[in-house]
């Protein structure tokens, strides 16, 4: 299988833990993520409003409220 690379954006503390990990547990994520997107851009994946809605569920029962993930999100 050819790979090619692309760019993402994620947080601070996201993109630190991957550069510091050993190449090995970092093509490891690599292949996770690829698995994952790939599973979210299938014709069969779930639309993006309901995955929104399950990680704002999964969010709010971990006691985290719309306030506090806006914050987050504007790296407040």
């Amino acid at each position: 299988m050819s790979t090619e690379s692309i760019s993402i954006t994620v947080d601070t503390h996201a993109a630190r833990t991957f550069c510091q990990a050993p190449p090995e547990e970092r093509r490891k994520i690599e292949i996770l993520l690829g698995l994952r997107l790939r599973e979210l851009t299938s014709k069969d994946a779930r639309c993006l409003k309901e995955i929104m809605d399950e990680i704002g569920a999964r969010a709010e029962a971990k006691g985290l409220t719309r306030e506090m993930v806006e914050s987050m999100l504007r790296d407040e």
